[in-house]
Order: structure tokens, then sequence, then C-alpha cells
């Protein structure tokens, strides 16, 4: 088995970093877009890896596996959506001066030409964000599911159960979320991926905290897979974080966006508290005597 994880790991780091320093590369040229289709072909790396490598495993759970399992479909749909929404709220009411109703955040994103293509199409900001809510609770956690497979079939069927197998269910999956923490930082650190680059104690501090949120984020999809039996569950939980994750920054005073790595959203310790919390509890709790 140490012969496998260490394979796997090779494959699974080597490619995602080779795709990850290329993206960088490409986005401080000015390819954004190039950046942005360079980056969702790096989640497709634990899963090649499990197939290079020899690790891929009979029973990974392909099969949707819809009877018995429907709170874990309503769990891995909408639960990112209220554990996001119940952070930014922790975090607008610990700083109410971050809470922006203007949405000059937004605006400051889109630029005077972006703001004026959208209202020229008749949107105004407010339906805007009306849209971009609905959209990240509905719909797209479905359309970034076929994206997050890649990693999920990769680190929940592949490398957590080796892990788990060796190290137990607890210390599994603390170290599965470290090393899915580490696989984010050349871009994290290239890019300002996640936290952009002017955060307090950059570029460490926002590396090690992502750390915390994988463990947190990885313990929940790791349950969702063992509950459901099926890979599916974590993909659409992990599409749904995916979805979620820039609506908090609508109400963002432009003031606080060098805080992220407090709050508003799910990849600070105070907007990811919620999440934290709850996976604490699953990683933790010992139903019947044993760890789930």
């Amino acid at each position: 088995m140490k012969k496998k994880l260490t394979a796997y790991l090779a494959w699974a780091f080597g490619i995602a970093w080779i795709l990850q320093v290329t993206a960088a590369i490409l986005l401080r040229r000015g390819y954004a877009m190039a950046y942005t289709g360079v980056l969702s072909v790096s989640m497709f790396a634990p899963m090649a890896a499990g197939l290079l490598s020899g690790a891929g495993r009979k029973g990974l759970g392909w099969k949707p596996r819809l009877r018995g399992n429907l709170r874990y479909l309503a769990a891995a749909w909408f639960l990112p959506a209220v554990l996001g929404t119940l952070g930014a709220a922790l975090f607008f009411v610990l700083f109410p001066a971050s809470f922006d109703t203007s949405m000059s955040y937004l605006v400051a994103s889109l630029g005077p030409e972006g703001v004026a293509q959208m209202e020229n199409s008749g949107m105004s900001l407010p339906m805007y964000a009306v849209s971009a809510c609905l959209a990240s609770c509905l719909w797209a956690p479905w359309f970034n599911m076929l994206f997050a497979l890649g990693e999920e079939a990769g680190w929940r069927g592949v490398m957590n159960p080796m892990l788990k197998e060796k190290l137990g269910s607890v210390k599994g999956r603390l170290v599965s979320g470290v090393i899915w923490g580490i696989w984010h930082w050349p871009i994290m650190i290239l890019a300002g991926y996640e936290y952009g680059s002017n955060y307090w104690g950059a570029p460490v501090t926002g590396p090690l905290t992502f750390c915390v949120i994988t463990i947190a984020m990885g313990t929940l999809l790791d349950w969702l897979y063992e509950r459901s039996g099926s890979v599916w569950y974590p993909a659409l939980c992990h599409g749904a974080f995916n979805a979620f994750a820039g609506i908090p920054t609508l109400f963002l005073a432009p003031a606080y966006s060098n805080w992220l790595l407090l709050g508003p959203l799910m990849i600070g310790l105070i907007g990811g508290l919620p999440m934290i919390v709850t996976a604490a509890f699953l990683l933790l709790r010992k139903p019947d005597g044993k760890n789930p």
C-alpha cells in the first residue's frame, strides 16, 4: 500500500503542479481565460493519478445509488450554502462595517464597462445579486460537479481509503486534508489563488490557513462518500462549495477585501467556522463506538 500511495501522490502532485505553474504564467501574461482553463484541467489530476499509479480500486462508487440516499443528496446540494451563509453572517456581525449593501466590491470588480454592459442588458445590481445567489444554490452545483469529480474520485475514492486503513479514520482524514491543501500551494503562492496576494502574512499564512479549510471540507466530503457509497455525492457537494464560494463578496466593503483570511468567505477562519465546527463534530463523533 505504501508504494501505491507514494506513486499516487507523485502523479497527483506532479501533474497538478505542472499545470498550476503553467496557469500562473498564463495569468501573469494576461491570458485569464487560458488560466481558468488550465486550472480546470488540473482538477482531474487526482483521478488521473489513480489510473496512472495503479492505485485506483474497484468499488469506487460510480453508481448514483439514489435509493436511501436522498438525505445525503440534499446535504450535498444545500449544506455548503447553509454553512457559507452562516459563516458570512457571523463575519458581518463581528465586523459590521464590512457589510455593504451598495455592492461596491462588485462594481469595482466589474469596472465601469462591465457595469454599463450589465445595465444595458436590463439587469440591475440587485437583480444580478439575486440571480447569482439562486444560481449558486440551484444549478451551479450540478455544473461544477463535473469538474469536482476529478478531485473527488482521486482524493475520496482512492487516497482517503488508503490513508484511513493505514492511520485510522480521524488521522487519515486530517492527513488527507493537509495533503489536499498543500496540493493547491503553487497556484496560491504564484497567482494569489483564494486569498489574493495582499493579505496579512502573505504568502505564508494563506496556504497554512487553507489547510485548515481543506481538513474541514475534506471531512465533510469524505463523510458523504462513506455514507452514500457513491463518488457523486462528494462531487456534488464540492461543486456546491465552489458555486457558493464568492457569493458573500457581493456584500463585502472593498476596504475589507484583504481580510479573506478571516472571512466572509468559507476559506476564512470566521467565514468557515460553521463548516469547521460541523466537520469537527463528524470527525470526533463515535456512533456505536466507532468513528464514522
